[in-house]
């Protein structure tokens, strides 16, 4: 039943009281495995709390029921499964799913996660002036709870001596040995518990166990387990903070926490309760087990990742950044200007400096560093390294972000990406000298305004000298904010550090900024870096205008046809850079098909 303790269509669809569907994401559907996984929790955020959303459909039971079970029909009379067969129309209508938290809850929005199995319901509750996230999947009585845990234990022993290689061989060893074991120890169970209980074995030993549902969520950017018995907690793209109706007991959490331990490829014990990993899929995981380091018994946190990022043209939709931002920025980077995203926790710094990365030329070689792997690049001349935790008790074999780095300036790479700055002394000073010694680099660092971020570097621990810090050429300062009582990630401008001055002070100098009033990005100054650009490749007076325009148009058709498909705009973008005037005439012609321009020299 759902939030018991223990796919074939992952549709992400909503129906509204009608049945009618609408779109619940943000983006395409197609480019997006989870929600981005951009990263959650709070940053820098404006004072006012998050309104919470009443229905506005004023939808009543009957009807929410008829609609979902109509979605359910339709899957089924559409599905060509041979085993089990389609439940009957009569099993759905009662037996499939339970509505009774309508009784209680107002719904406000309603999507499907894993068609026909599992839906999520934000719900108004109007005693506490709340919304809830609500897990809906199938309804399990007594007796098929008890089949269930008689197949699980007929799994387990089948499958317990068998390695798999990754999660998709576990799922071809699932899809192929369940039917079998469902046939010799359920035969006389019809259709309809056996297709709720396949979906339960699926979800618990291929998927991500009682959280599958929300981690198929595109819209949850992270989940919080906070203890025993304590309901789950949901980062909610639209909504912020919701409490589900998901929870674990004792024994279960500890059970879950080990598995997913062991999923990351980690040891968790009383003895090491504490672990932070990477889960199969790239999302970040921390785990804590047991109640002597907490008050409350296991935890965990997970940060779900994004398989496919998001690109510029999502973050100018967004209104992230402007369109002139975006130009800016994309001349300055295929030019070999520096760039720090800074901001607070769950800015979209990482996000940001993911999508900014598609600007860089083509052929450029590019060495990544990082501790989880969340950079994603469409170019081949590209090297991601990540590090390595100690293989033995006494700390031998530990590969960290400085050993990475001082391979990376060996391999002598054009473009160095940095994961993330933290408060390793060697890294920092490691990553500001090789952008002294003609490396261009970027990277992510954590702080809320360009005199934080100085304050940190140039003071324990990093303490990375003035002059060092003047070698970078432009910071991106991201935040959180609230706007029209939704949270959102916004641009606070983008900041040049001058050049000019040799002295042992940083001077900076503001070329966009955002006006929080309309929510606008105004240039407040010329841009020095576009202008040593323009000394250095010899341009005339006026190209640096010229450039910057054809850029925005580029940016703008792509914007206007809704080309945000992550391999469309990367096709788009380098097909740009290496031949503009062909890009240009196509976007003229109104005949610019992405797939028509090569990703790489393979394509050609």
């Amino acid at each position: 039943m759902p939030g018991s303790d223990e796919s074939p269509d992952d549709s992400l669809t909503a129906t509204d009281g009608d049945g009618a569907s609408r779109a619940a994401s943000e983006s395409d559907p197609e480019r997006h495995a989870d929600a981005d996984a951009v990263v959650a929790a709070a940053g820098e955020m404006a004072a006012t709390a998050t309104e919470p959303i009443e229905p506005t459909d004023g939808t009543d039971r009957e009807t929410v029921r008829e609609a979902i079970v109509s979605s359910v029909l339709d899957y089924f009379e559409s599905s060509d499964d041979d085993f089990p067969g389609a439940p009957s129309e009569s099993f759905v209508e009662t037996e499939f799913f339970d509505f009774s938290y309508l009784d209680e809850y107002e719904e406000v929005e309603r999507y499907w996660v894993n068609r026909p199995f599992a839906y999520v319901t934000v719900l108004y509750d109007a005693e506490t002036n709340t919304n809830r996230y609500h897990v809906v999947e199938p309804e399990l009585d007594d007796f098929e709870e008890y089949v269930r845990e008689d197949i699980i234990r007929a799994l387990r022993s089948d499958l317990m001596y068998r390695e798999f290689e990754d999660e998709r061989d576990r799922a071809t060893v699932f899809e192929s040995e369940v039917p079998r074991v469902m046939r010799e120890h359920a035969a006389t169970i019809d259709d309809g518990t056996l297709q709720q209980l396949l979906y339960y074995l699926r979800r618990d030993f291929v998927g991500h166990g009682k959280i599958d549902p929300i981690m198929r969520d595109r819209h949850v950017e992270d989940v919080s387990c906070d203890g025993t018995e304590m309901p789950l907690f949901v980062y909610h793209h639209d909504y912020r903070d919701l409490r589900t109706n998901l929870s674990f007991g004792e024994e279960r959490l500890n059970a879950y926490v080990v598995r997913l331990a062991q999923r990351a490829g980690k040891h968790l014990s009383v003895a090491d309760p504490l672990v932070d990993a990477a889960l199969p899929d790239g999302s970040r995981v921390q785990l804590t087990l047991g109640g002597e380091v907490t008050t409350r018994g296991s935890n965990f946190t997970v940060r779900k990742f994004a398989e496919v990022p998001f690109t510029p043209i999502d973050l100018i939709e967004w209104g992230t950044f402007s369109l002139e931002q975006m130009a800016y920025l994309w001349l300055a980077v295929e030019n070999n200007a520096s760039v720090l995203f800074a901001g607070g926790t769950g800015s979209g710094k990482t996000t940001t400096l993911n999508a900014v990365s598609l600007f860089v030329p083509p052929e450029s070689k590019i060495v990544s560093i990082e501790d989880t792997p969340e950079i994603t690049l469409p170019h081949d001349n590209w090297i991601q390294s990540v590090t390595r935790e100690a293989v033995t008790a006494g700390g031998r074999g530990e590969v960290g972000m400085f050993d990475l780095l001082q391979a990376a300036l060996r391999q002598r790479p054009e473009y160095l990406v940095v994961g993330e700055i933290r408060t390793e002394n060697q890294v920092a000073l490691t990553f500001f000298q090789s952008i002294a010694t003609g490396h261009t680099a970027y990277t992510t660092f954590h702080a809320n305004s360009v005199r934080g971020l100085l304050s940190r570097l140039q003071n324990e621990p990093l303490n990375v000298p003035a002059q060092m810090v003047s070698n970078l050429d432009i910071v991106s300062i991201q935040q959180q904010v609230q706007l029209d009582g939704k949270r959102v990630r916004r641009n606070r401008g983008l900041v040049e550090i001058d050049h000019s001055d040799e002295s042992d002070s940083v001077d900076t100098r503001e070329v966009f900024v955002r006006d929080p009033r309309d929510d606008t990005f105004e240039q407040v100054a010329s841009s020095g870096v576009l202008g040593e650009i323009a000394d250095e490749r010899g341009w005339t007076p006026g190209r640096i205008e010229r450039e910057l325009e054809v850029r925005e148009r580029v940016l703008g058709h792509l914007v206007e046809e809704g080309i945000t498909g992550y391999d469309a705009v990367a096709r788009v973008v380098q097909g740009f850079i290496r031949d503009p005037e062909h890009v240009l005439a196509s976007i003229d012609e109104g005949g610019l098909d992405p797939e028509d321009i090569a990703l790489a020299e393979a394509d050609d």
